[in-house]
């Protein structure tokens, strides 16, 4: 089938075809990018106008149709332009994912002005160092996010703010969303660059302030042109393998996503709503990240694509209601935002026979996906997140920025119109992480013969034990093989002899007895000896995670007491 899948890539990205692939300079680098992508977000908003009254997005009983979607779009549009919002000005959204978000992002974008995406969990100093990083000439909050800015407010006499669900009557400092939804729906008219910048999305590093990364409107255009590549080809060539005539692009039905991670991430925002809302799919928003809910909303409204962080697929297949509720609908389900371990590759179809696995591997970054498998190519290489897509080079390099060949371990970087343009206010950071247009990520990984891409960790995770090098993902995987372990997370542990130690912090599924002694002989027939957990922490509480469900591994290492291990 890599055969067919080499005929289809070559089939989609060939001169005239669709996803026909070119070089073009931008900032004095010839990068890759779709010859056929549109210039910019305003036009793929006013692309998807054709998709009429097909259900757009839902939340609890709220039901908004492309049709209706475009009016409230235009606007709001409309009205930030009454508020003195400018092209190239920037609008900063703070708020849960309800429907708002997106209609508030469309308008932005689609006006030529910048979206800030505020992080949902920020406390008030949070909030603050971003507003002033950013400097938005509008805020658009809901009501949690608005208490919060209450508390800075003094300090942003300029912005104007508009408040979205407000639980009583709305702040007199502040607009209603309706008087924004009563203005005359008339979006206004600007020519927008396609390397200006389209939103500041802030990236959550474990150290340090956030970098407000600035993700440009090619940039996001060849993000939804390389999930709509990767989400055909491979459909295409395995039909091939089956000796079958291949559907043609776009005619399945169109996608009905569950929106299970924040918005203000590009795995939800770029990699969810932008595609379904190409193809003229369906948004079904939750209030929050919960299991059973996701369940009932996979039956009740037929989703048939769930991406979202692996734990989350995890919590899914392992919850007591998943084997009273119909999935059936579901095509797809996995994502990004971690790897997903090779256990729950084979888990997904054993649990779920008319559903396949999927993975994509991005960074903000790169405004989404850098490499993307799914289908039997997963099931077959599920230690792989696939070949890099057709707008992005990949290689790898050793520590003095050398190229290395295939095979070899080294730090992953890319170059390709996907790249951000660098981060606001840093120029330093910018000039770190991207030399020559190509981006450093930070993973360590290697390349193999045929493009595949594999990850070993994040440099920053790798434990240095006595001059060995672990890479604390395999250290998980192993640990995941064992049924009664439902979360874990790897990591250094200071240790006067060797300088580094492995430890891990394993979160017993309920229900579930576990011995410290026997989880390190599980772990020893996938991983060396010297790989195994010294420290183990074994827990009866789920991990602590972040707004877009990853492990914050920080926080958990700063809570865990040395003598409690085992």
């Amino acid at each position: 089938m890599y055969a067919e899948l080499k005929k289809a890539w070559g089939e989609f990205t060939a001169p005239g075809q669709m996803f026909e692939v070119h070089r073009v300079p931008v900032n004095g680098v010839e990068i890759l990018s779709y010859v056929h992508a549109p210039n910019s977000l305003r036009d793929l908003w006013l692309a998807s106008a054709g998709h009429g009254d097909n259900d757009y997005l839902i939340y609890q009983d709220e039901r908004i149709s492309y049709s209706e979607a475009h009016r409230r779009v235009a606007s709001i549009a409309n009205a930030l332009a009454g508020l003195g919002v400018k092209p190239g000005d920037r609008v900063a959204i703070a708020m849960r994912n309800y429907p708002e978000w997106m209609l508030a992002y469309w308008a932005i974008t689609s006006m030529g002005a910048v979206v800030v995406g505020m992080n949902a969990w920020w406390v008030p100093h949070e909030m603050e160092y971003a507003l002033q990083d950013s400097e938005p000439r509008v805020l658009i909050a809901d009501e949690e996010r608005l208490q919060r800015f209450d508390e800075i407010r003094e300090k942003f006499p300029e912005i104007r703010v508009v408040a979205v669900r407000p639980k009583s009557e709305v702040p007199a400092w502040a607009e209603s969303w309706d008087s924004l939804l009563a203005a005359e729906p008339e979006l206004p008219e600007v020519q927008i660059d396609a390397d200006a910048d389209a939103c500041i999305f802030y990236t959550s590093g474990t150290t340090g302030r956030p970098k407000g990364a600035q993700l440009t409107h090619r940039g996001c255009v060849n993000n939804v042109m390389n999930v709509a590549f990767i989400n055909s080809v491979q459909p295409r060539a395995l039909a091939y393998a089956a000796g079958q005539e291949p559907a043609a692009p776009g005619s399945d039905t169109p996608i009905r996503a569950l929106v299970a991670t924040p918005l203000f991430h590009v795995t939800a925002n770029n990699c969810v709503a932008h595609v379904a809302t190409l193809v003229g799919g369906c948004l079904v928003h939750m209030y929050k990240w919960d299991a059973a809910e996701a369940l009932r909303l996979i039956e009740q409204e037929k989703v048939s694509a769930f991406s979202a962080v692996p734990m989350m697929t995890r919590e899914i297949i392992m919850h007591p209601d998943f084997a009273t509720r119909d999935v059936s609908s579901l095509k797809t389900i996995g994502g990004g935002g971690a790897a997903m371990q090779p256990d729950l590759v084979g888990k997904v179809p054993q649990a779920m026979p008319g559903t396949r696995p999927n993975t994509g591997y991005g960074m903000t970054e790169t405004c989404g996906i850098i490499a993307a498998l799914a289908l039997e190519f997963f099931l077959d290489r599920p230690t792989s997140v696939g070949p890099a897509m057709p707008t992005l080079e990949a290689k790898c390099i050793d520590a003095n920025g050398a190229d290395l060949p295939p095979n070899e371990i080294g730090e992953l970087v890319v170059r390709g119109a996907p790249v951000v343009k660098g981060y606001l206010n840093r120029p330093d950071a910018t000039a770190e992480s991207i030399v020559d247009g190509w981006l450093r990520t930070g993973d360590i990984a290697y390349i193999d013969d045929d493009g595949f891409i594999y990850l070993v960790d994040r440099a920053k995770d790798m434990v240095l034990r006595g001059g060995e090098n672990v890479y604390c993902a395999e250290v998980e995987n192993a640990l995941f093989h064992h049924d009664a372990v439902a979360e874990c997370v790897a990591f250094a542990v200071p240790d006067e002899r060797l300088g580094e130690e492995v430890g891990a912090a394993v979160y017993v599924a309920p229900g579930e007895t576990l011995d410290a002694g026997a989880l390190r002989e599980h772990c020893k027939q996938y991983v060396a000896p010297f790989k195994v957990p010294r420290y183990l922490w074994l827990l009866s509480e789920p991990l602590p995670r972040n707004a877009n469900g990853k492990f914050v591994k920080r926080a958990l290492q700063d809570s865990l007491a040395l003598a409690d291990a085992v």
